[in-house]
């Protein structure tokens, strides 16, 4: 009776483990992107010799920003030189030979958020690249609960996944850090 109790246990845990298996695991990619504008940024829009088309324009919380004689464009996920193409192409019936520059003026946008076990959960600026193991200091470390090999980071840049990491491989000598990227949510269970 003992023997088929503790199968029984057995096959239910590989059951349960396996019912978490359906979340995607993504590979660290620490490469350098190009920055992309988002929600609540301040964008300068220039139109070379046209004072009445420039002016500084905050991207909405939808991600439109709102320029004269063309009315609303998406600005949110696109590169400055992107929005800066879309924005010539739109003024082309109205101007001869227009050059526009988008020069993003206010980062706003760009938060990671940490939850779980650590001291100050909460949303924390990007400014510039920050590690994972910076963004726990920010977020004034682990608590006496925390499971620190069984962090994971949750990465919303349109692929989806998660990102487990142990932190005792980021402070080893071999281990390599995730730099994280805007929007990205650090769990620590």
């Amino acid at each position: 009776m003992g023997m088929r109790r503790t199968g029984f246990w057995t096959v239910m845990g590989m059951l349960l483990l396996s019912g978490c298996a359906h979340q995607q695991t993504l590979k660290v990619d620490n490469a350098e992107q190009p920055y992309r504008i988002g929600r609540e940024d301040v964008l300068d829009v220039s139109v070379w010799r046209d004072a009445e088309l420039s002016r500084t324009v905050p991207v909405r919380p939808d991600g439109f920003i709102s320029v004269p004689m063309i009315g609303e464009i998406q600005a949110a996920g696109k590169t400055p030189t992107e929005l800066a193409e879309a924005l010539k192409t739109g003024l082309q019936p109205y101007v001869q030979e227009p050059r526009v520059t988008v020069i993003v003026r206010e980062v706003n946008s760009t938060r990671v958020f940490v939850t779980g076990e650590v001291a100050n959960p909460g949303a924390y600026p990007l400014r510039g690249r920050v590690s994972l193991l910076q963004a726990i200091a920010l977020a004034g470390g682990f608590t006496d609960f925390a499971n620190s090999d069984g962090i994971v980071v949750i990465r919303t840049d349109g692929k989806g996944g998660q990102i487990p990491v142990r932190y005792s491989d980021l402070v080893s000598p071999e281990g390599e850090n995730v730099i994280l990227r805007p929007g990205d949510t650090v769990v620590v269970p």
